[in-house]
């Protein structure tokens, strides 16, 4: 059976994706929150078992996901602490919460890191997995099963997981910043807002599929549709005037850094 324990947006997408693709029951999820709204609604709309007492999950769960916020990773942590055993396989997905730290409060238990993204809740996810103390290839293997129905997978180490954090994990709303600016973009042009929105969202869909499925590099499919003088050319250049890709850069990097300073880097 699988828990989680905390109920956010990124446990409900990981949760929503193995449902939808048959890897868990819902009679045999548990998901405990303090947040009893939260419990409420999950419990309504996947009909999994829930509840506000953390110790449930690990009574009747033997692959735990732990999905609370890093700023509260020890008090809950220091709840559960002497009641983990051998049979636990911790799926800790808190954001720059190393191997040490949990370590310390889940003796026996195997545990594995995981930095996921919510575009798992559509089943197009991003995740890089990393395996710690007491876990085996087999563990990694099925922590990497259970993702990879809701997400692209990578394995790593650890030291790679806050650039990952910084990438994959926070990224997505950067994506959705620059897909509100493009429609933004054609409403200034002249078109209508919900055909802009759909319109920029199809195209930053479409040229991401183009990267991943003929395998090129971004650059090279740039330089494509970049005729000499013609209209995209000088939109880069608005792009490059103001800095575009120096920003972009250095968003991933800045929260890769807070990745690291939530795990006391």
């Amino acid at each position: 059976m699988v828990g989680f324990i905390g109920g956010g947006a990124m446990a409900e997408a990981l949760l929503r994706g193995m449902l939808a693709q048959g890897l868990a029951q819902a009679n045999q999820v548990w998901v405990s929150d303090i947040d009893a709204t939260r419990t409420s609604y999950l419990g309504e709309a996947l009909k999994v078992q829930t509840t506000a007492d953390n110790n449930d999950v690990l009574e009747n769960c033997q692959i735990v996901f732990l999905a609370v916020k890093p700023q509260v990773a020890t008090i809950v942590l220091e709840g559960l602490k002497d009641r983990w055993t051998k049979d636990h396989l911790i799926v800790s997905i808190m954001a720059g919460v190393p191997f040490s730290f949990l370590k310390q409060y889940t003796g026996p238990a195997r545990i594995v890191r995981v930095m996921p993204n919510t575009p798992c809740l559509v089943q197009a996810g991003a995740a890089g997995i990393a395996g710690g103390p007491n876990a085996g290839t087999a563990d990694v293997a099925k922590v990497q099963e259970l993702l990879s129905a809701v997400a692209e997978v990578v394995v790593l180490d650890e030291d790679s997981l806050d650039a990952v954090t910084g990438l994959s994990g926070s990224a997505p709303a950067f994506v959705y910043m620059f897909i509100e600016a493009l429609a933004d973009g054609g409403v200034k042009a002249g078109l209508q807002r919900p055909v802009a929105q759909v319109l920029a969202a199809q195209t930053v869909f479409g040229a991401a599929k183009m990267v991943l499925e003929t395998g090129e590099h971004p650059g090279s499919l740039k330089d494509r549709v970049t005729s000499p003088a013609g209209t995209t050319i000088a939109g880069v250049a608005a792009l490059e005037k103001g800095g575009f890709r120096g920003l972009v850069l250095e968003a991933v990097a800045t929260a890769a850094q807070r990745s690291a300073e939530l795990g006391g880097k």
